[in-house]
């Protein structure tokens, strides 16, 4: 199934670490003893083989976590998804990690992260972990932040590594590195906009130019002071040739819903 392009950007360690929660502050952690939960639902207008109009494809991801303490957060995320109108249905990834704060600063943070997942859990149509259709993925990276009362800015570099097995370590696997940077700019006490953008390089054909990049923009909305709901759209540019570039047609789009307690 097709690859939406905002899964990659909403997933809770394949961009933010445990910082996925509570209005998309990309240096937000829980505190000790703290749950948090974002649900999303996403699409894209980008047209496919299928459907020339746009997919009629959507995911639905979970990221869910703890505040082990004020600096270590533990989470899982898993992503379902459906296509041609509830036809075709697929369980696409689950992942667990960590995330520790090294450095907490008056503004600036740092983080640390870890993750293992699995991707192709249950596709349409194939086996439950089945050896054909699923892949295993390690992933470790660090963050680090700027943060105000109103604002913070926040980079990321993650290095993933793909295989067919989780301790297959004979095989060469595939390996990428993803890196990019998340805003967060609050308007007033409801309402704030979040932007971001990263670049995903795959180290295995570097010299074939297959990286890409994506980007969001977003608006999130305060319910109160442990609950927001926000909408995104997406877009994707592909590094097809040296110096030549593809702006993919139409946009991904999505909702979420956040909750801390």
């Amino acid at each position: 199934m097709k690859k939406l392009i905002l899964t990659s950007l909403l997933a809770v360690f394949a961009a933010t670490g445990a910082n996925a929660a509570i209005n998309d502050n990309p240096l937000y952690r829980p505190d000790q003893g703290r749950f948090y939960s974002v649900t999303a639902l996403e699409s894209s207008s980008r047209p496919t083989v299928a459907n020339q109009k746009g997919s009629s494809a959507f995911a639905l991801s979970e990221a869910f976590g703890y505040g082990v303490t004020d600096r270590l957060a533990i989470g899982l995320e898993t992503t379902a998804s459906t296509a041609d109108w509830f036809d075709e249905n697929s369980w696409d990834t689950f992942g667990i990690g960590l995330n520790y704060r090294v450095f907490d600063g008056v503004n600036w943070k740092a983080d640390v992260f870890g993750s293992y997942g699995f991707g192709g859990v249950w596709p349409y149509g194939e086996t439950f972990l089945g050896e054909e259709n699923t892949n295993y993925v390690w992933t470790v990276g660090a963050k680090i932040g700027y943060e105000t009362a109103s604002w913070a800015v926040a980079g990321h570099v993650a290095f993933d590594y793909y295989n067919s097995e989780s301790f297959n370590w004979d095989e060469e696997g595939f390996h990428s590195l993803r890196a990019g940077v998340d805003a967060f700019f609050a308007m007033n006490m409801q309402w704030s906009l979040v932007l971001g953008a990263e670049y995903n390089a795959d180290l295995d054909y570097w010299e074939n130019n297959n990286g890409f990049w994506t980007g969001k923009l977003g608006v999130n909305y305060n319910i109160d002071d442990a609950k927001y709901i926000g909408a995104y759209v997406g877009k994707e540019m592909r590094h097809i040739a040296k110096g030549e570039w593809d702006i993919a047609d139409g946009f991904a789009y999505g909702v979420k819903f956040g909750v801390e307690f």
